[in-house]
């Protein structure tokens, strides 16, 4: 009796995957399975310079999960047994594709890369090399194949839902449609306008005219910015420009438009205007291009009236600042009060000894307390002066790679006193950004050093020293296995220390200068394990901050 073709089989027979093809990957697994761990550490390290790729990912111990699941895979390629299991499980590996959202595109290119790589292990193998590379290929396009039917039954699912949805909206009245939008548009507490090419009104919602004090009879077909009085300069002038450059494109067409910039990634513009009765309020607009056949309406300008929160803004900043200045008066006080006391003991006690005549081994111990008490001072005073007043960054292209080995060189003495094991975790492909070199080796040997002599008291432990790429920013990270930060502890406040002779500045200097960077530090730190993390973008910052 004939049996019926499974789907695999009938795939098998299409692509050609023979018994033959079988034996060969069998044979070949002993020379192939020193490279899984390589293949898959490149294979992820290439999704991270993707961002939308990247996207999928919940973070590094998914990444590390799913490393391991790659090289299973690897390995189960190369098993020889290629049955209705060997089908459903690659069926399954689909339908996660699926479910985590990879674009269907990084399927094949990701399948193209592992392709050759493992062909260029087959093909220089001493003998089989041509059989077993094709046997590859014709496996991996059976997988190929395999997972992009998840991709399609996602398609008709999705089609068919979309398609059940588009029947229920049609069946809405028009009538309830247009209330919603109509309500959406009076009742949001946003300024609403909706202008034409020259700039004109021709929507103008409730709000605006509760904010500008206009009605809307007195505002319709009068200039957009003529009409509430938008300030010229900074960016009043930036708005004038932008509805400028819409104009230009509503007369040079729709295909001007398409090779147009993203509205949507231009930052808000905030701009004063006059109301009816003469005052000024501040408003922030975000203005969007959006011609639509039939509708004389192409541009719209979305308001939101900013004046109460940038006057309290202000008021909270002077009110920060001066709470600030007297935290560091205080602080730099205390500090300073320490070392003179200390002084004045010893100067107190020479001038008595002198007064005697003695001039022993106690009085020469007295002038080199003091020496050293001025020295401290001295230090005290330039690190406050860091502080206070950083310098400009000097922003050039920085490699992180050499810049870490350099940190982990100059602590190498300190690690090696305190018996501590300095480790480096970095990446093989260079990582790039535009960043003050001096000023994150200081970032970096801070923390590395403060890592060490978290461990030194004890002896022994471990400093890890690491680096990540993401697809537009670089972590930095310095862990050790030390007794941990106590909780609430404000370490990146000035003048805060746990360390006897710390100045507590060390760590608020390291944060004004991730800050500078437009990067972020933050810390995670249980008994047993602290871990610091610095996130800086790849892209240089705006502008290098001077003195504050």
């Amino acid at each position: 009796m004939q049996t019926l073709e499974t789907r695999f089989e009938e795939l098998k027979r299409y692509i050609g995957f023979t018994a033959e093809d079988a034996e060969y990957l069998r044979a070949a697994r002993e020379l192939a399975a020193p490279h899984f761990e390589r293949i898959a550490r490149e294979f992820y390290e290439r999704i991270r310079l993707h961002e939308e790729a990247h996207a999928v990912f919940t973070g590094e111990e998914q990444i590390a999960r799913l490393h391991r699941s790659l090289v299973r895979w690897l390995g189960r390629l190369f098993g020889g047994v290629y049955d209705e299991s060997y089908y459903q499980d690659t069926a399954t590996i689909g339908r996660v594709h699926v479910k985590v959202g990879l674009p269907q595109r990084y399927m094949f290119t990701a399948m193209a890369r592992i392709r050759g790589s493992l062909v260029a292990i087959a093909e220089a193998a001493p003998s089989d090399g041509p059989g077993t590379a094709a046997a590859i290929s014709r496996l991996l396009d059976l997988e190929l194949a395999i997972m992009l039917e998840s991709y399609r039954d996602d398609f008709v699912l999705r089609i068919q839902q979309f398609e059940r949805l588009e029947k229920q909206a049609l069946g809405r009245s028009l009538a309830r449609t247009e209330h919603r939008y109509i309500n959406a548009v009076e009742l949001a507490r946003v300024l609403i306008l909706g202008l034409d090419a020259d700039g004109c009104v021709r929507l103008f919602n409730r709000e605006a005219e509760r904010v500008t004090g206009h009605q809307r009879d007195e505002v319709l077909g009068r200039g957009f910015v003529e009409v509430l009085h938008v300030d010229d300069s900074g960016d009043g002038r930036r708005l004038r420009e932008r509805l400028d450059h819409f104009a230009e494109l509503h007369r040079a067409g729709p295909e001007a438009h398409r090779s147009g910039p993203a509205d949507d990634d231009e930052p808000p513009l905030e701009t004063t205007v006059q109301t009816r009765a003469g005052r000024t309020r501040v408003v922030r607009w975000r203005l969007t291009y959006a011609p639509a056949e039939g509708d004389e309406v192409s541009v719209f300008a979305l308001g939101i009236d900013s004046t109460d929160e940038t006057a309290l803004l202000a008021r909270t900043q002077q009110q920060e600042k001066l709470a600030a200045i007297g935290t560091l008066a205080a602080g730099l006080a205390h500090e300073i009060r320490n070392p003179l006391n200390g002084a004045q003991l010893h100067l107190t006690y020479l001038q008595r000894a002198l007064g005697r005549g003695d001039t022993g081994p106690r009085v020469h111990d007295s002038v080199t307390v003091v020496g050293d008490e001025m020295k401290r001072l001295g230090a005290l005073v330039t690190e406050f002066l860091e502080f206070a007043r950083p310098r400009p960054l000097k922003l050039e292209t920085v490699c992180v790679q050499p810049l870490l080995e350099r940190v982990a060189q100059l602590v190498a003495a300190q690690a090696e006193g305190g018996a501590v094991s300095l480790a480096l975790d970095v990446p093989i492909a260079p990582i790039e950004l535009v960043a003050d070199r001096a000023k994150l080796e200081q970032v970096l040997l801070n923390l590395a050093c403060n890592a060490i002599e978290a461990l030194a008291p004890g002896g022994g432990g471990k400093v890890v020293v690491r680096a990540r790429r993401q697809p537009r920013t670089v972590t930095l990270e310095v862990e050790d296995d030390g007794p941990g930060i106590a909780p609430g502890s404000p370490i990146f406040d000035a003048f805060y220390s746990s360390k006897p002779q710390g100045t507590g500045l060390g760590l608020s200097i390291t944060h004004r200068i991730v800050t500078d960077h437009g990067g972020t530090i933050d810390v995670d730190s249980v008994p047993g394990r602290s871990l610091f993390r610095v996130a800086l973008p790849l892209a240089p910052v705006a502008a290098p901050r001077g003195k504050r």
